[in-house]
């Protein structure tokens, strides 16, 4: 999420009543979550774990719990509480607006696009021309839509990402303040769920295709003329480059990266990345032909047993 105009550091500071230290004049022009940062943003860190991750980002301001030394050209404010300022943040900037109609006024929507009876679109909400709508489909805020795209039945677009924090025995949520944007040509079947990116957004190439009850997590970027078989489940940022088939009932696990036109074998479930134009299979995956083998020779394995215990 960007801020127009962008926010002094002491501002910020006097807001969250963090304290603020390092570049005393320096702008905020956005806020991001640590995988999505950009000079000029905001992102907070309370684990040990992902200090140096957050003060080596692109971020120029860190929300912190700890006093540590502030690299050059760059501010921190330090808070007892950075995951709560960092919702203070967002709920200021990016609140809910509700509507009371089934299209809002704020939608701008083009010129042939139809939108089916029982459909919802919310404020902001962009849709290009000649789309097709159907009916019980849920566009959330901010969500932008190109031409000639098709949306089935009861799919949802821009729903919070699924991200929270466990602290003293229960969860909070970490507010959503990204959205989601699909290309031209793209097609998503029916009962897909494709959640809105936490800052940034979460986003389908061009003429990719969706099957039915596909989930799609925050902040993930799936590449141009994809194909997403039914039931499969992609974690949030995770990018999946062009021409990749993932195939049903497939399980693509976080911050991972699917080479260009790789495939992925149903049922499979995916833990690491996976190198461009290859064939993959299994639990967990690996290359078709390696995993064939694999299982191939555990056949043999019950025999193999019975054999050496006689």
């Amino acid at each position: 999420m960007k801020f127009n105009p962008p926010l002094t550091l002491e501002f910020v500071a006097s807001l969250t009543g963090a304290m603020p230290r390092g570049e005393p004049g320096l702008l905020i022009t956005g806020i991001n979550e640590i995988h999505m940062v950009e000079p000029g943003d905001l992102t907070f860190v309370d684990h040990p774990k992902y200090y140096d991750k957050a003060l080596l980002s692109e971020a120029t301001t860190i929300l912190i719990n700890k006093e540590v030394e502030v690299p050059a050209g760059k501010a921190i404010l330090v808070s007892t509480d950075p995951f709560r300022d960092y919702n203070l943040l967002v709920n200021r900037y990016s609140p809910f607006t509700p509507t009371t109609v089934p299209v809002s006024p704020e939608a701008r929507i083009g010129k042939g696009t139809i939108i089916q009876p029982g459909a919802f679109i919310g404020n902001d909400v962009t849709i290009g021309e000649n789309c097709l709508i159907h009916s019980n489909v849920s566009i959330y805020d901010g969500c932008t839509i190109g031409n000639h795209v098709i949306i089935h039945a009861n799919s949802v677009l821009g729903a919070d990402a699924y991200y929270f924090q466990k602290k003293n025995g229960a969860y909070r949520k970490l507010k959503s303040c990204g959205s989601v944007i699909i290309e031209d040509h793209v097609e998503i079947g029916a009962l897909c769920s494709i959640d809105r990116g936490v800052s940034g957004n979460t986003t389908l190439g061009a003429g990719t295709k969706l099957d039915n009850h596909v989930q799609v997590g925050h902040d993930t970027c799936i590449g141009k003329h994809c194909l997403i078989g039914a039931f499969a489940a992609i974690a949030g940022v995770t990018r999946i480059e062009d021409n990749v088939i993932v195939w049903a009932r497939v399980a693509i696990n976080k911050d991972l990266v699917i080479g260009e036109g790789a495939v992925i074998l149903a049922t499979s479930a995916v833990d690491k990345s996976l190198e461009p134009h290859k064939t993959y299979f299994g639990i967990p995956v690996d290359e078709v032909g390696r995993k064939w083998r694999e299982l191939a020779a555990l056949r043999q394995l019950p025999d193999f047993l019975s054999k050496h215990r006689k």
